[in-house]
């Protein structure tokens, strides 16, 4: 496939009209407004960039919290075949051994760009909010442990995730961010100064806002009404209609100025069946398409693809352009990733979507996955 045309394009502005791209080679040769001089291989209702997912545990009915490179490409390809070109492989609190085993594992498929880097989602969490993380596993930060994973990823780590108010966390912070890594609080009960003291010291992100966190009340404004004043922040949201309402999406979106990315949370029922699975040391039922702990009950990632979530996003009130930069463009601004906007020179990664934002057409690094 060598030219693709499309009612409408999503530009690198964020802004829609008519347009075309042509593909060379694995990379983005010509782009241009408006109908094409040539005629195309495929016309589409909407080309979009590939999505960029900066939060996803799995797919396809396999993790990413394995030893074996087979099963970890499998649960990336179930993304990329869905439309999500570029993929982070997020990993849920693990004993010290284990975690430097799986960030082993992940870092040469990083390097072959089957996965775009490794986010560790733990283990310095608080066990109040824990969500499906083992609370066995969950622990204080400690700056030799640290050392460790960012020597055992070889530069392949991109995100962290932690809670603010554990003892030394501020202190962790500021070291994962001298190592170039972004950090993202999360599974958290800070209170809004808390919240605050971790942006000061380096944090750029939160981890699926509103969940595994403290709440909003109304004399303690905790997390998320500081990290919707915070314009430092990039705020994550899971919208699948179960991690949070749509009404609640509408207004974080409005609230945020923007600020917010669409992640996936996916687990390995992702684009697969219901059924029981693993999420790291967890055991997890999913009914509906919905994922529960089995110990605890409570939610335990999501099955969404980015897709799905686009299409959701626009359904609680986002304007089609915002859900798609929420997918794309910031995300990848997020983590420093080359990535999420259809310009020339650029690996060619597409989307293609019918009126109704299903996915139609997906090409990665120049290869057709889905053509329907």
């Amino acid at each position: 496939m060598r030219l693709v045309s499309a009612e409408q394009v999503l530009w690198p502005d964020g802004s829609l009209s008519g347009g075309w791209v042509a593909v060379e080679g694995g990379q983005i040769a010509r782009v241009g407004r408006g109908a094409p001089t040539e005629p195309a291989d495929r016309h589409t209702a909407l080309l979009s960039p590939g999505f960029v997912d900066i939060h996803c545990h799995g797919g396809g009915g396999h993790s990413f919290a394995t030893l074996d490179p087979d099963e970890v490409s499998s649960a990336a390809m179930a993304h990329h075949l869905a439309g999500t070109s570029t993929v982070m492989a997020s990993l849920v609190s693990a004993a010290p051994d284990t975690l430097l085993a799986q960030v082993r594992a992940l870092a040469p498929l990083v390097r072959g760009r089957m996965i775009a880097g490794i986010h560790l989602e733990g283990p310095w969490l608080n066990p109040t909010r824990r969500g499906a993380h083992d609370p066995a596993v969950l622990r204080h930060p400690d700056p030799a442990e640290i050392d460790a994973v960012l020597e055992a990823g070889a530069g392949s780590i991109c995100m962290v995730t932690i809670a603010p108010e554990l003892p030394g966390s501020l202190d962790a912070i500021r070291r994962l961010v001298g190592a170039g890594v972004v950090v993202a609080v999360g599974h958290t009960d800070a209170d809004a100064d808390q919240l605050r003291a971790a942006v000061d010291a380096g944090a750029e992100v939160v981890t699926h806002l509103c969940n595994a966190m403290r709440p909003i009340h109304h004399r303690d404004p905790g997390p998320v009404i500081a990290a919707l004043g915070d314009p430092r922040l990039t705020l994550e949201l899971i919208v699948d209609g179960v991690h949070l309402h749509d009404d609640v999406v509408d207004l974080l979106h409005r609230s945020s100025r923007a600020r917010m990315v669409l992640i996936s949370d996916a687990m390995a029922a992702a684009a697969a069946e219901d059924g029981r699975y693993a999420l790291g040391s967890m055991e997890v039922d999913v009914v509906d398409g919905v994922a529960r702990s089995v110990d605890t009950g409570s939610i335990a990632g999501s099955t969404l693809t980015l897709g799905r979530a686009v299409r959701r996003a626009v359904g609680a009130g986002l304007a089609p352009e915002d859900a798609l930069v929420a997918a794309t463009s910031d995300p990848a601004r997020t983590l420093g990733l080359d990535a999420g906007k259809i310009t020339v020179g650029g690996r060619a990664d597409l989307v293609g979507l019918d009126a109704d934002l299903e996915t139609r057409l997906v090409v990665r690094a120049g290869e057709v996955l889905l053509d329907t």
